[in-house]
């Protein structure tokens, strides 16, 4: 029997070290070294990539990377043009968001052209089966039900398919490993194999990851390293649409957004209501329309709430205070509410003028037109600052039938864009002049 022998890895940085300690000697982090029994067999340590001799960079030919599309366009979108050949794409979110669904269709679109196989550790195929005729899916998909990873391996040699999804990698083992399926030692080892055997054959691998209650993948952090695509899905469960975004892509854009069910976004009643105001915000190279909505109502406490819902609190009470010094609207004496309506995250300071609009609205109880939109950063001396795509956004918003926009002066376009009439502010209290002439 081969020897083994007792470490510790640390969840973070994947770290080793012989003995138990409260901090991480890697990573300086604390409580994150979890006990590990392993063989010792060093000769599985292999490169990812194929080894090779030193070249000059300059003697390297650069070409093109060919993309497969699956047939999704969000999702191909997201990934930068669509599966490349060999890589590995590992895609994250909370329990019953989709990503198995997803998969699932993109696996259904790619069988009529290529090799494809589907790796469950989750479910039955039975189960499987269930939920694409729920789909209305009528490929026939090679389906797997295995968690060993040497039958899997054995699997795709004689399947050889070009593109497998593993879902997921958090119940997968390895022989090797004697800990338990979801240890970091098992996630880190099969995560590597699998990502050897990609580079080695050419086939795309899609692996599924579990999120921790904080949201961030299970396992080590070193799996986000190794594999090619880390997207993560967002969206509230109980809503009917998801966002798709890349926070890593070695063959494509990281910041990239993938929107399905889009028409969400804009399912407005048909009365104009205050406090409602459509923003175009910018996700990676895609202007998005979001219905922003404030309520502005009386404090009965000593302390007035200030609550955001997908938008930064702090931001909200910096607005409020410039609102009430260069717009001389107070709002000291109410509780102020703000949701970006559909559970979406805007970062961006282009929403600002959007919120502060919104938040106006609800104060004077004064509707804004439906098909008037609006964006813009607001400065701390009352400023409308200029934004990045300014234009993108205008046409954006024209093609969904808006036929109004409110935007910086800044951001003007040298010419007139065809249905629109558009209004540019320098300030804050412009932007409150416009409000009072609708």
């Amino acid at each position: 029997m081969a020897k083994t022998n007792t470490t510790y890895i640390c969840s973070e940085c994947g770290g080793q070290s012989s003995k138990w300690q409260g901090q991480c000697p890697s990573c300086m982090a604390w409580n994150t070294l979890t006990e590990s029994v392993k063989e010792a067999k060093p000769s599985r340590f292999q490169a990812l990539a194929a080894s090779g001799e030193v070249v000059r960079l300059s003697a390297v030919q650069a070409v093109d990377t060919p993309r497969m599309a699956t047939g999704l366009a969000e999702f191909d979108r997201v990934l930068g043009g669509g599966l490349v050949g060999g890589g590995v794409v590992l895609i994250g979110g909370d329990p019953g968001i989709g990503k198995s669904t997803l998969l699932l269709q993109a696996l259904a679109e790619l069988s009529a052209r290529c090799r494809t196989l589907y790796v469950s550790g989750e479910e039955s195929a039975a189960q499987i089966a269930m939920r694409a005729r729920r789909l209305g899916l009528t490929a026939d998909i090679p389906l797997l039900t295995e968690i060993r990873l040497e039958e899997i391996f054995a699997t795709l040699k004689s399947e050889r398919p070009e593109v497998a999804v593993i879902d997921s990698i958090q119940t997968v083992y390895t022989d090797q490993l004697q800990s338990a399926p979801g240890s970091v030692a098992q996630v880190r080892e099969c995560a590597q194999e699998l990502t050897r055997h990609a580079k080695q054959s050419g086939i795309t691998i899609l692996l599924v990851g579990h999120v921790t209650k904080e949201g961030t993948l299970a396992g080590p952090r070193v799996l986000e390293h190794i594999v090619d695509t880390v997207l993560y899905f967002e969206g509230d469960t109980s809503s009917s649409f998801r966002l798709v975004r890349a926070f890593k892509n070695r063959y494509g854009a990281v910041n990239e957004l993938g929107v399905f069910a889009m028409t969400v976004f804009l399912n407005r009643d048909e009365r104009e209501a205050p406090g409602s105001c459509v923003v175009v915000a910018q996700e990676g190279t895609r202007p998005l329309l979001v219905e922003i909505q404030a309520l502005v109502d009386a404090a009965h406490a000593p302390n007035p709430r200030r609550l955001t819902v997908g938008l930064d609190g702090n931001r909200l009470a910096m607005l409020l205070a410039v609102l009430h010094r260069h717009g001389g609207i107070p709002c000291y004496d109410q509780d102020v509410f703000v949701n970006a309506v559909g559970g979406v995250k805007i970062t961006e300071p282009a929403v600002d003028l959007a919120v502060a609009m919104a938040v106006v609205s609800s104060l004077r109880n004064k509707p804004i037109p439906h098909k008037l939109a609006v964006f813009g950063e607001i400065g701390l001396t009352g400023e409308i600052r200029p934004v990045q795509r300014g234009q993108e956004r205008l046409k954006e918003a024209a093609k969904l039938g808006f036929t109004q926009a409110l935007c910086p002066k800044a951001n003007l376009p040298k010419g007139k864009i065809a249905g629109m009439d558009l209004v540019g502010v320098g300030s804050l209290a412009e932007a409150l002049e416009f409000f009072r002439g609708l």
